[in-house]
């Protein structure tokens, strides 16, 4: 498929298919349009109450007698003491409400690591690598061959170079080699896009799950770029795919402390060290799904950057299920019986980020959610709890709060469940699926890679809203909600850059 809109069959965007009858069709189409109308009324429901009441009042006001008017004023004009009073009030409210409001958090920009195209993987050298190591059985090759197939991965996908080597050579080095390669690829693309003086970066979180050395990521990059020495630095590990969000979060919470200054999120993951050379088959999907790759973002405080920011962020919803067990340990890095290290993945991982999903858009949801959908939600949870109606719970349409998805492209099963429990569009998941084609499980920075997906496209609108979703170990589920503050462009370079017009592609996946 070549076109912007595409279809699961790959046919045009509308087709209705010839065993549906007509009225069936008709009826869906009414039904939708019911709910549109009832949308927009309860959205300008308050509009459309002031509009007569202002009208009565214009009439009554120019069927007054000009005497009448200049005893009002003489009125207002003499009564000293209440308008002192009031003056007085307006003054301290405005000065209470502008010392304390949330300080304003632009994202002036971001950027993706492109890794060089010799570090692409291809299937079939996947798993020819994979036998050559010798650490695999064959019931073990043929699970990854299955999973690889299932996947919804690509051919272009990127691995580190000590994965490239026969016998890999998962060393320190190779590590460093692999989190310099991708953080300072990211960094460099954003300092030259945004034009920032380094000494004005005054916050540096970065965020890795698996690869916490000492030094730590993040004084690699105050090292290389010589940030200033009071630099606020934080290094997040062990906090899984989801951590880009809890870094963005973090980053938004020092920008409330710190007047005037920048902050800088990187988020990344490192292979070199974690790829699982053992025989279980839950330890094995990771080496299946995860790649290479890295964003960096750079936020603002500054009201100046508003005029050249992209975004602004609105609302950041973080949902953390660690205290119960399951949980817990459905994202484990442990041993197997053989000594070897890797990141088990349960079966119970889908139900588990769905209950943890449930609980975000809960919170998320009356933050977002036009009025209309907020009524009919908690209408059938009365109707459900109150009178013990037989009633499914429903399920707010999220597609009235914004206006573009991304959904951490965790694998296939992750991005098909969430569309399918919300409710969405193909093109609503589209730059999920074509990341995960295109660069895999990146990790933390999926999100950022879908996010260019979209700019490249051109579908970045001003005021549109995006939703950023993300899973992690722990459990967690995390939100971030941007809203665009004007056309949106791809930066120059971007990971997208020489290949968007290939996208969107079908992805066949056998089952």
């Amino acid at each position: 498929m070549s076109s912007d809109h595409p279809t699961s069959n790959g046919g045009s965007p509308l087709q209705i298919q010839p065993t549906r009858r007509l009225p069936d069709f008709l009826q869906s189409v009414n039904l939708k349009y019911v709910k549109l109308g009832y949308h927009y009324l309860m959205t300008h429901l308050l509009t459309l109450c002031l509009v007569p009441l202002m009208a009565v009042i214009v009439v009554q006001a120019s069927q007054m007698n000009p005497s009448d008017i200049h005893q009002l004023w003489l009125q207002l004009k003499y009564n000293l003491v209440s308008v002192v009073i009031f003056s007085t009030v307006v003054v301290l409210g405005s000065t209470v409400y502008i010392m304390t409001r949330p300080r304003s958090v632009y994202l002036v920009d971001f950027s993706c690591y492109r890794p060089p195209d010799h570090l692409q993987v291809k299937f079939k050298q996947f798993m020819e690598h994979s036998k050559l190591t010798g650490d695999f059985d064959e019931s073990s090759l043929e699970f990854q061959r299955k999973i690889l197939e299932r996947s919804g991965l690509g051919e272009e996908t990127y691995v580190p170079e000590a994965m490239h080597s026969i016998p890999p050579r998962p060393s320190m080095a190779a590590a460093r080699e692999e989190a310099e390669q991708v953080m300072f690829g990211a960094l460099d693309n954003l300092f030259a896009n945004t034009n920032i003086k380094l000494k004005d970066i005054g916050i540096l979180v970065v965020n890795c799950s698996l690869f916490n050395p000492t030094p730590s990521l993040s004084a690699m990059i105050v090292n290389k770029y010589k940030l200033r020495g009071n630099i606020r630095s934080f290094n997040l590990g062990g906090m899984g795919c989801s951590a880009g969000v809890i870094a963005i979060d973090l980053a938004k919470d020092m920008l409330q402390v710190h007047r005037n200054t920048y902050a800088v999120v990187v988020s990344t993951e490192n292979i070199t060290q974690n790829w699982y050379f053992g025989n279980k088959k839950s330890m094995l999907i990771p080496n299946c799904l995860f790649r290479v790759g890295g964003s960096a973002v750079l936020l603002s405080n500054k009201p100046s950057d508003r005029r050249r920011a992209k975004y602004k962020l609105v609302h950041v919803v973080r949902t953390h299920r660690g205290s119960d067990d399951k949980a817990f340990k459905c994202v484990y890095q442990e041993q197997d019986d053989n000594g070897k290290t890797g990141v088990s993945l349960s079966k119970d991982l889908m139900a588990i980020a769905g209950g943890a999903l449930k609980t975000n858009i809960t919170t998320l949801g009356p933050l977002v959610l036009p009025i209309s959908e907020q009524l009919l939600f908690f209408g059938t949870l009365v109707a459900k709890r109150l009178f013990n109606a037989k009633v499914k719970p429903y399920i707010p349409d999220f597609k009235l709060a914004f206006d573009h998805f991304c959904i951490h492209a965790g694998g296939r099963a992750v991005i098909d469940e969430l569309e399918k429990n919300l409710q969405l569009e193909p093109v609503h998941v589209e730059a999920s699926r074509m990341t995960l084609h295109r660069f895999g499980n990146t990790s933390s920075s999926s999100i950022w890679y879908e996010l260019a997906y979209t700019e490249a496209k051109g579908r970045m609108r001003k005021r549109n809203r995006v939703w950023q979703i993300a899973f992690g170990s722990g459990f967690k589920c995390n939100s971030a909600v941007w809203e665009a503050l004007r056309n949106v462009k791809p930066s120059p370079n971007s990971p997208w850059e020489d290949c968007i017009k290939r996208y969107p592609v079908e992805i066949a996946v056998q089952e």
